[in-house]
């Protein structure tokens, strides 16, 4: 059997080879440049978009002007479907974080094929609960972790999932500020400083321009406290 080239975790990652091909068929296929927000938060519209081939992240902002990074979604991945499926605005921001190809599908195309594809609406709301379990996850985290075993657990999720391996160890090119960062870990921007210069003195990970580097997996997998 060949393997499937979208990660375990993504919409075309779950569907059988039949339905991630009728799928793929569908919508208009679209590009977007770096940087580009491909949703917004608030708007009220209901298609849907699959990433073809793209690497984005989800925001929301906040009342203080702030904006919480609240996932990555990578290609393979579908956003917007809450919208679609029940007609309220859009709940959050979704960026490019690099030039991306996309499939941009009217709701009422998506309904009809989820109707038809039950696989589909399973693999869909398997997601939806994967999401609801890690938020739920990452609540418990703020309440039992510090901040910097709660910043270890975001970077080895992320560089897990997304990132690829070079010389220099596990690089995850994601434009991630510091503030989503701490949004992300429930810590003030000063705090979450700290705790990322602590890795950074340690040598497990690395920062530059757009992109952090995971230098010693193992040690970070250490300082989040987690098992594989």
């Amino acid at each position: 059997m060949t393997k499937s080239p979208w990660l375990p975790g993504t919409l075309l990652g779950r569907l059988d080879e039949t339905s991630r091909q009728e799928f793929l068929q569908l919508g208009m296929l679209r590009t977007a440049a770096a940087s580009s927000a491909i949703l917004q938060e608030g708007m009220r519209e209901s298609h849907v978009i699959l990433l073809s081939d793209g690497l984005t992240k989800v925001t929301a902002a906040m009342m203080d002007g702030r904006h919480a990074l609240l996932d990555v979604r990578v290609s393979g991945d579908l956003v917007g479907e809450i919208s679609a499926l029940n007609g309220t605005p859009r709940s959050a921001t979704v960026t490019t974080c690099r030039a991306s190809t996309l499939r941009v599908i009217h709701r009422n195309e998506f309904r009809a094929f989820l109707r038809t594809h039950p696989d589909a609406a399973m693999a869909i709301a398997g997601i939806v609960a994967d999401r609801l379990r890690m938020a739920n996850r990452r609540r418990v985290d703020f309440a039992s972790y510090p901040v910097r075993v709660r910043l270890a657990r975001i970077l080895w999720e992320i560089a897990m999932a997304y990132g690829h391996r070079e010389r220099e160890g596990i690089v995850v090119d994601i434009h991630l500020t510091q503030s989503e960062l701490a949004t992300m870990c429930g810590a003030a921007e000063i705090t979450l400083q700290k705790a990322l210069r602590e890795l950074r003195n340690s040598g497990v990970v690395a920062t530059g321009y757009r992109q952090v580097i995971v230098r010693d997996a193992d040690s970070l997998q250490r300082c989040a406290d987690v098992a594989v």
